[in-house]
């Protein structure tokens, strides 16, 4: 018998993250090392009455790929790709890494030339996300690497995903439907705003959000989830930011991470560990300079940072920017083979816009 809590969670997913119905093309992205969840997600798939398709990756594959892939191969886009971008009606990935750290000995270079090859289908499966013609979600089935890698046993870690998704109450969707509404009502006080102004101890930052669109994040697209997000005005970046904690990226740490912006572009970049992925990852598009995103966490039940991002951007006193793509429901402009999150530490910082003072020290003061 499974884990209840993995039950449930294939039952949320499905049911409400992604609402299946009878029809619909369904493809479940996932790896052996989640057979458990990935099972109980075909189960229930099946009893809604969708059509099913498998695509299951091989621990080591990645890093094979990496290591040996020409130039042609990297930049191939294979038409099942394609096909499953543009026509299917629904996604799911679950994350299950049996080795956090595979992409380590790889070339940055050619994961920047993997991503850039790829910008025109990441483009149109944002497009169809935005007109709501394709559901998806992300979420996490917990490793032994992942456990490690935030610093927790097995069960440890397990405990911390479950409870972080609400799986442990009788009825987690229900959180989630008042965690949405309780975003909705922080986006209507900034809805109409223009300039926002991030003062602290890690940040001195400004840009424009006139006219873009926050969205909340109820569990929807990520599971577990928290979260509100736009993207900023695409040449009104300006100022200084650093990312008090790691980056992850392909499995590889950036530590310290410092940006400067003018006019919306990142004119400098400083990391004490991994600069040359950072500069490579930055020089991937024109696009990856940019900002496509600026998100706020609202879970303050995630009390700690795990390395993962699904977690680690939901933080109750933090945000979070990506360079590269934004996602075009919010009205980013933005384009590119990235979206690469960074999380900054705002507990000595304030927000404010228009003037207004929006966020201090943590925590919302609207």
């Amino acid at each position: 018998m499974p884990d209840p809590r993995v039950s449930k969670l294939a039952q949320v997913l499905v049911q409400y993250s992604l609402n299946l119905q009878p029809g619909e093309q369904f493809i479940l992205r996932t790896s052996p090392l989640a057979e458990e969840l990935s099972l109980e997600v075909y189960k229930e798939a099946i009893i809604a009455g969708a059509n099913v398709n498998l695509q299951i990756s091989l621990p080591g594959a990645s890093e094979i790929f990496f290591k040996y892939a020409n130039d042609a191969q990297l930049e191939y886009i294979s038409p099942l790709r394609r096909i499953i971008v543009e026509e299917f009606d629904a996604s799911l990935y679950i994350e299950a890494e049996h080795n956090t750290r595979e992409l380590s000995g790889t070339d940055p270079a050619k994961q920047a030339q993997f991503s850039k090859a790829g910008a025109e289908i990441s483009k149109i499966f944002m497009e169809r996300a935005a007109r709501k013609e394709l559901k998806w979600s992300l979420t996490v089935y917990p490793t032994h690497a992942m456990a490690q890698e935030a610093d927790m046993s097995l069960s440890e870690y397990q405990d911390f995903v479950y409870e972080a998704g609400m799986l442990h109450l009788d009825d987690p969707v229900a959180f989630w439907k008042n965690e949405g509404k309780r975003q909705r009502e922080l986006i209507a006080w900034l809805a109409g705003r223009d300039q926002v102004a991030l003062k602290g101890s890690n940040v001195d930052l400004s840009f424009s959000i006139k006219e873009r669109t926050f969205e909340p994040a109820d569990g929807k697209y990520n599971f577990p989830d928290g979260e509100i997000f736009t993207a900023p005005v695409e040449p009104s970046a300006n100022g200084w930011i650093r990312f008090s904690y790691p980056a992850i990226y392909g499995g590889q740490e950036i530590e310290d991470i410092e940006l400067w912006f003018e006019n919306g572009k990142v004119i400098k970049e400083k990391a004490s560990k991994g600069q040359e992925l950072l500069t490579a990852l930055l020089n991937t598009d024109e696009g990856a300079r940019y900002l496509g995103e600026w998100g706020i966490g609202t879970n303050y039940g995630i009390q700690r940072f795990t390395k993962n991002m699904l977690f680690d951007e939901k933080i109750g006193g933090t945000i979070h920017l990506a360079v590269g793509a934004g996602y075009p429901e919010t009205g980013s402009k933005n384009e590119s083979g990235i979206h690469w999150d960074m999380l900054c530490d705002m507990a000595e910082s304030e927000i404010r816009v228009d003037g207004d003072l929006f966020y201090k020290d943590g925590k919302f003061a609207v």
